[in-house]
Formats: structure tokens, sequence, C-alpha cells
């Protein structure tokens, strides 16, 4: 009997070792990230930054997300959340961009959310709307800093890297793609496109329903005319016929 419980300790021993493993690896899942995870070229997207608290026994009370440099976003702004303040930060670009037609000088660099507290088993969303995504890059990466209230700092800076294991503290990523059919990038494209052809078939459409309505105008117009004579015609025949009844009795 003695014998049996030693062969079960070595089996006990492992599978806890196992379920330990498992429960510490548990949270390295879950870090800051943006979602939806992907947006359009050139176009405009309303990003929330997804920050779940890791923590047993700290809550998390700071989110700082600084944007990208290489790409600066003219258009940032937050949307309120409550409980939450927020700061946007803008610096002086080392060039101008052009957007829309008007040269920009600066650009929001960091956006620091403060002031209320994501406790440990929530998550909280922070919501960005950005524009004009850039249409000469794959994706965008906001590198985010993590406070929580025991002091900790978590810095989610690392970007990912295609066909490499995903590292131990992954900045947020937003993959960007080309504009779908019907979008306002390819309406625009399609507009231009219809060109010599779709304009040529338009003004001929245009044309053939304004011969269609001058005919329909013109078949109307000798309908009238024709009732109006035949309407003169019967009036003077009873006028005429009123004359002869009215002399036959006076005779």
């Amino acid at each position: 009997m003695n014998a049996m419980r030693l062969r079960r300790l070595p089996v006990i021993g492992a599978l806890t070792a196992g379920g330990l493993v498992l429960l510490t690896a548990g949270p390295a899942f879950a870090h800051v990230s943006v979602q939806p995870g992907e947006a359009e070229k050139g176009g405009y997207s309303t990003i929330n930054f997804k920050v779940p608290n890791e923590r047993d026994d700290a809550s998390t009370v700071k989110l700082e997300v600084t944007l990208p440099a290489d790409h600066p976003l003219a258009s940032v702004m937050p949307q309120p959340v409550p409980g939450w303040d927020v700061k946007v930060t803008k610096s002086k670009l080392p060039k101008p961009m052009e957007m829309h037609g008007e040269k920009i000088s600066e650009a929001v660099t960091k956006v620091t959310w403060s002031g209320g507290k994501i406790e440990p088993g929530m998550f909280q969303q922070f919501p960005l709307s950005v524009g004009q995504l850039p249409d000469d890059a794959d994706q965008l990466a906001f590198k985010a800093l993590q406070t929580y209230d025991d002091k900790e700092v978590v810095r989610w800076i690392e970007e990912p890297k295609e066909g490499a294991a995903e590292p131990e503290n992954p900045a947020p990523v937003l993959k960007l793609v080309a504009p779908a059919e019907g979008s306002d990038g390819h309406d625009a494209a399609a507009a231009s496109g219809q060109g010599k052809d779709g304009g040529a078939e338009k003004a001929g459409a245009e044309k053939a329903a304004s011969a269609d309505s001058s005919d329909d105008k013109d078949s109307s117009d000798t309908t009238a005319r024709v009732l109006g004579i035949v309407g003169i015609v019967i009036g003077a025949a009873g006028v005429a016929y009123g004359v002869v009844v009215s002399r036959r009795r006076s005779a």
C-alpha cells in the first residue's frame, strides 16, 4: 500500500507543477491591445485601447499611449471615459504635413488617461478617433505604459515582427489594409474612372430621356388642340340647331 502511494507522489507533483505553470502563464496573454485590429489605409477610424488589469492585488490607474512619430496623425480626438481624465499632448513636426490642402505643423504625440481605476479582474476601453491614416504603411505601433496604484509600470513597447514569436511586452499594433470596394477612396476612384465611356453613356441616357420627354409633350399638345377644335365644332352646331328650332316655332 505504501509503495502505491509512493508511486503516485511523482505523478501528483507533476500535475501540480503543470497547473502552476498554466496559472502563471495565463496573465501573459492579457496585454494592452487595439480593437478593432485593422483599419483602411488613407481613411479615418475609431479605435479602442483595451486595457486589462493583470494584477490580483493592484489596480490600473493610468494609461499613456504614444502615437507613431514616423507617421504622424493630424486628427486625434479622444472620447470621454466616465471617471477618467484625459490629456492630449501635441508636438511640433520636424517637417510640416499637408492634409485637405492645408499645411499642419504640429500633431498629437501622446494621449494620457488618469484619475480612474481598473480593478483586478476588470478591463477598460479608451476610444480614440484617428486619421488620416497613412497609405504607405502596413501597420502602426502605439507604445503604451500601464501604471498600477502600487507604482508598478508595465511598458508595452516591443513591436511585433512578422514571422517571429510574440514579444513579452508587445506594443498595441493597428494593421492597415487596402480600402474595400465601396469605401470613400474607391468611390472617388470609381467616379473619376467613369471617364469617357461612363460619361458618354450617362450623357446618352440623359439625351434620350430629354427626347422622350419632348415627344410626350408634343403628343400632349396635339391631343389638346384636336379636342379643342372638336369642342368648337360641336358648340357651333348646337348654336345653329337652336336658331333653326327657334325660327320654326316663330313661323
